[in-house]
């Protein structure tokens, strides 16, 4: 089944029109300067003018990126050479008429960002996202695809979700251009990896393909953390899909000349990364994990808000906090049941991401599924006026990864035996097996299903996704022996402390924040500090020394000019909010034997049979640790992700 539906006009085709493909070919000659040569070839085009369009947006992005933006020197021929006359009809759209039913339009596109998003085009690789490198046709959705690559390089390979054309040479096919659309590709010297994960009575090829700067013993490493990241998650679901040809792909790129970034497809994801393999592997697993369970969650468990989904205009969804705040709270979880994240690591893991959604200002105004909505505004989305989301919004990944575990811990409390994989599951097999849509609604069905307790699911929605309650997170917590408590009591603090300096005063970089003393004091972005309580402060050091001579309660006065304006006013020193979550064992509490067995049922492996052991190792003594270690006990040496050679 396809995953996405697409928001087009579609005309009614014949039989003979359904059966003649749409062809692309690209070319990488003048890949030094980020450009590719692309021919887009429509034959048997119905009578009529061709509308042809580059996308607006992309598949897993929820904003606006204008792909036509980069394009430029776009003509058309006919199926005898003849040119054609082509009409600009809006920034996005070219029509062509006046053809003899074969319409071949060719164009130079720009591409110097390979993420997941845009394309890139360099001496390295060539790295599509399909819809900011290819045209299509309105009218001929339906019709399959054939794309043939020129491969500037012998060494360079293709890795893609495109299922490759027999006896034609680096071409590749797609069913149609939904599937085309959704099947990012890279084309270099990568590392591949390939292995078989058995589902119930099916199996799916797995492949890694790498494009970085490390070894083979490095890709070697990281491919069985990933091996033990796809296992955990197949666990909590049950099943990994059905992949449409039976394989899926990982395509990561961790260069210093790409710009992070993690985007799912049906069969494969993209990931992006300036960090190193070998340096920072659970940073890059964390975007793998994320990815991945995307293959399930967004992929196959749709949200209704996303169909149809339109190429042509932002798309809005009240849903993603589920989509993708959930995903991101089985992000850290996978990795600390696969023994990738050490206790201590998640603990610290969990305190950033409730900090970032519990001391925002924007929690004040509206739950998860309204702060979902944003999306088109903040996925990447391009403004150049000043905005004033620190106050305002609050990320559904972050705002939906916490709610993901108030729901956990809740429902382990309240329903011994269930979990939140239990939901996800139910979840799977009534919307993602079935590719039924669904919406926020939907959810509270299936949750007052699994748990059997219909008020309790309408309860907590109403509570904490259709509005704005908090959980009781302190409380929580502690069922797994975890300590959620004030990170610095009695710690001085003005709120933003992000200044520009000058040998006489310090400017607030950014606006200040609802709540903080600086915002009550009535201060704000661009707003020169002359003196505090007649100091002059002209560094982030003097800053710092300030402060610590107060502490929460006490009054600074604070000499300012505000665009122009000068002025003085009382700032009442406040506490510092974050908070922060410590295992009880490194907080000096006991441990109860009820506590260790919940949090083994939360965090350890649900892996059945042998699951993968990750290590690391020391080259300095030669010692072999379990993979969450960091640092060898005996010598102090930063341990390595491949083995010493002997």
């Amino acid at each position: 089944m396809r995953t996405l539906t697409w928001l087009f006009v579609l005309c009614l085709a014949s039989p003979s029109l359904a059966q003649s493909p749409v062809r692309y070919s690209i070319s990488f000659e003048n890949s030094a300067h980020h450009e590719a040569e692309v021919i887009a070839t429509f034959s048997e085009v119905p009578a009529g003018p061709l509308e042809v369009r580059m996308s607006r947006t992309s598949p897993g992005r929820y904003a606006l990126h204008e792909f036509a933006k980069n394009v430029y020197n776009v003509r058309a021929q006919d199926g005898s050479g003849a040119s054609l006359n082509v009409v600009r009809a809006n920034p996005h759209q070219w029509n062509i008429a006046d053809h003899d039913g074969t319409v071949r339009v060719s164009y130079t596109l720009f591409g110097d960002r390979a993420d997941g998003t845009y394309a890139g085009f360099d001496r390295t690789h060539a790295h599509m996202n399909i819809p900011a490198t290819f045209m299509w046709a309105r009218g001929l959705e339906n019709r399959s695809v054939e794309v043939t690559f020129d491969i500037p390089d012998d060494s360079w390979r293709v890795a893609s979700q495109l299922v490759p054309v027999p006896g034609k040479s680096n071409t590749y096919s797609a069913r149609d251009l939904a599937y085309f659309i959704d099947s990012p590709t890279e084309i270099s010297a990568f590392d591949m990896r390939e292995w078989t994960v058995q589902s119930g009575s099916r199996s799916a090829n797995i492949r890694l393909a790498v494009h970085h700067d490390g070894s083979q013993a490095v890709t070697d490493a990281y491919t069985s953390m990933v091996q033990a990241v796809v296992l955990e998650q197949q666990a909590v679901y049950g099943e990994l899909p059905e992949y449409d040809y039976g394989e899926y792909t990982f395509i990561a790129d961790y260069l210093p000349h790409v710009n992070g970034d993690g985007m799912e497809h049906r069969n494969s994801t993209i990931l992006s990364s300036t960090g190193s393999l070998e340096q920072n592997p659970i940073g890059l697993l964390g975007t793998v994990a994320h990815e991945f369970f995307h293959c399930w969650n967004v992929e196959r468990i749709r949200p209704r808000t996303l169909e149809p989904f339109s190429l042509e205009g932002a798309n809005m969804s009240a849903e993603l906090w589920f989509a993708e705040g959930f995903t991101s709270y089985y992000d850290d979880l996978t990795m600390k049941r696969a023994g990738i994240l050490s206790l201590d690591r998640y603990a610290s893991g969990l305190s950033r991401t409730l900090n970032s959604v519990l001391t925002a200002p924007g929690l004040r105004f509206a739950g998860p599924a309204t702060m979902s909505q944003n999306a088109t505004f903040v996925d990447a989305g391009v403004a150049i006026d000043v905005r004033n989301f620190q106050n305002t919004f609050v990320s559904y990944y972050s705002y939906g990864a916490v709610t993901g575990l108030a729901l956990d811990l809740t429902i382990r409390q309240r329903f011994p035996g269930l979990s939140l994989d239990d939901f996800m599951r139910a979840v799977w097999l009534k919307h993602g097996v079935t590719e039924i849509p669904y919406d926020n609604n939907d959810l509270v069905v299936v949750l007052g299903e699994v748990t059997g307790d219909t008020d309790f699911a309408q309860s907590f929605f109403a509570s904490h996704i259709f509005s704005n309650e908090t959980a009781d997170y302190e409380s929580l917590l502690s069922q797994g022996g975890f300590l959620y408590r004030i990170a610095h009591s009695d710690s001085a603090w003005i709120g933003q402390q992000s200044f520009q300096f000058t040998d006489t005063t310090a400017v607030l970089d950014f606006s200040t924040k609802i709540g903080s003393p600086l915002y009550v004091a009535g201060l704000d972005r661009g707003d020169i500090i002359r003196s505090i309580d007649g100091a002059q402060v002209t560094s982030q050091e003097d800053l710092f020394v300030l402060i610590s001579d107060y502490r929460p309660g006490d009054t600074m006065n604070i000499e300012y000019t505000s665009r122009g304006v000068d002025g003085t006013t009382a700032l009442i020193v406040g506490e510092v909010p974050s908070i922060e979550v410590v295992p009880y064992e490194h907080a000096g509490l006991e441990v109860t034997s009820e506590m260790r067995v919940f949090r083994d049922r939360w965090l350890a492996s649900r892996v059945q049979g042998a699951p993968i052991v990750l290590e690391k190792y020391c080259h300095t003594c030669g010692r072999t640790y379990p993979f969450e270690n960091d640092h060898c006990k005996y010598d102090g040496a930063a341990l390595n992700i491949v083995a010493p050679e002997r």
